[in-house]
């Protein structure tokens, strides 16, 4: 099991200079992991002219399962309902985390109640804790004056950051009543505006900037 895992860290750290592109979770339990397919392309299309990267259009799709996980130092998941991950599956989210990637859950409606134990109980040294608007992932590439977005209302409920942090840096953010994702789709999908759109996709380019930085946390 060692030797694996020395094998997977090694995996993850030769590509992870080489990986341009974006990746997506693909997860069981019957959430609909697949529910934002325009929001990857565009968040990565929006990066490369803010950011100057060189992402692929293209995203990829990557489950717990799959070794290949660790060739994407950036991971999306989001959905409405269900997720179930198996006690192998979360080792191997913990295994990917500790060598560097990231992930950015973001609650599409539903979810919460699903995601939330999970999250709460992934490290035990290491709890999901809230992330004030101060923090540094909010001013990384643009300046987000008020900390997370509010991009969809559902419960007209305020929108709360989570995350998971690993030897003083955040692998793991979680955004709730907040629908990043939604923002990033293209317009014709929610009527969203241009304004609520480029809300969206400068706080996606934060969490892009912050998991391919070297930054650590200030607070």
């Amino acid at each position: 099991m060692k030797k694996t895992v020395l094998v997977l860290l090694s995996v993850f750290f030769s590509l992870c200079s080489q990986s341009q592109t974006l990746a997506i979770l693909k997860y069981n339990g019957g959430g609909d992991w697949y529910s934002n397919p325009t929001a990857l392309p565009n968040l990565a299309n929006f990066c490369n002219k803010a950011l100057n990267t060189q992402f692929s259009k293209q995203y990829a799709t990557v489950s717990l399962s799959d070794d290949q996980i660790f060739a994407y130092p950036f991971i999306h998941m989001t959905g409405h309902g269900n997720v179930v991950f198996t006690a192998a599956e979360l080792e191997r989210l913990r295994t990917y985390l500790d060598a560097g990637g990231f992930i950015h859950i973001d609650d599409n409606y539903g979810m919460d109640k699903f995601i939330r134990p999970i999250l709460m109980s992934l490290f035990a040294d290491s709890p999901l804790e809230p992330i004030p608007s101060t923090h540094p992932i909010y001013s990384i590439a643009f300046e987000m004056t008020n900390g997370l977005p509010k991009i969809h209302e559902h419960d007209a409920q305020k929108p709360e950051a989570f995350a998971i942090r690993r030897k003083g840096r955040i692998v793991l953010f979680y955004s709730f009543e907040a629908d990043i994702g939604d923002g990033w789709e293209d317009p014709e999908v929610h009527n969203d505006s241009e304004e609520v759109r480029t809300l969206a996709l400068k706080m996606g380019a934060n969490l892009v900037a912050y998991a391919f930085s070297s930054a650590k946390d200030e607070i």
